[in-house]
């Protein structure tokens, strides 16, 4: 029978205590940087989870809500008693863009703004242009977080990797040290080192795809809301039309 790794040891005179190898044991074994690092990309993961979770959430509801709202918009009733009903507290981000619209309109009508051709004209854009700065801003709030999720997803890799070289460096030195290549000298100390990169993954995984996922939601979110602007300004266009 060939001699174990163990038995190589013991005939050198030299006896590898038992290490614990769980996930415990090499987090409880690895150096105090390694530990660290472990800790900041645990930390990293759950953050990560919960933008998922709250982003999921969210993206949901806002695009029922916005389906609520364009069914009530293209239903053919006033465009004033919707404004009454949704201005005080716009749900999602189609309501808050009408509302800006509307505002800017009726302010406009009340002070007589929209009599004179040119006024017209400037009325009009004016309403894009608020309408335009309300979707930039609603926007910029469903992003939030977004580059937690790319940090985590490009750096996260590299982090662990940082973990790892730090661990094998440790355990090269333990080698030197003992001056026993043995695999039970060995092992345990890369498989701490090993350990980190594999944290490093299970971190950054996630939030690439979840990253991939949100920005293709909310670029088409993003264009559902230029859309409406752009059809809502014509609507307002033409009133000014008839009004003249």
């Amino acid at each position: 029978m060939e001699p174990t790794a163990m038995d190589a040891v013991a005939a050198a005179g030299v006896v590898a205590p038992m290490q614990d190898i769980t996930i415990w044991g090499l987090f409880m074994q690895a150096q105090l940087v390694v530990k660290l690092v472990m800790l900041g990309l645990i930390g990293s993961s759950i953050w990560t989870w919960a933008i998922i979770f709250d982003k999921s959430i969210k993206l949901r509801r806002l695009k029922a809500a916005a389906a609520d709202f364009e069914e009530q918009f293209w239903s053919g009733g006033s465009l004033d008693e919707l404004y009454d009903r949704v201005a005080r507290n716009p749900g999602d981000p189609l309501s808050a863009t009408f509302a800006a619209g509307m505002r800017e309109w009726r302010h406009a009508t009340e002070r007589g703004l929209a009599g004179a051709g040119a006024m017209r004209a400037n009325l009009a854009q004016r309403i894009e242009r608020v309408m335009s700065v309300t979707v930039g801003r609603e926007m910029a709030a469903l992003e939030r977080y977004m580059t937690v999720l790319a940090s985590v997803g490009s750096a996260g890799p590299f982090v662990g990797l940082f973990g790892t070289v730090w661990g094998i460096m440790h355990a090269f030195t333990n080698i030197a040290q003992q001056q026993n290549t043995s695999l039970a000298v060995v092992a345990p100390g890369i498989a701490e080192a090993l350990f980190a990169t594999a944290i490093g993954l299970v971190a950054a995984i996630p939030a690439v795809l979840a990253y991939n996922v949100f920005n293709s939601d909310l670029g088409r979110f993003g264009e559902r809301l230029d859309s409406f602007v752009t059809e809502f300004s014509a609507i307002l266009q033409r009133h000014l039309e008839e009004r003249g």
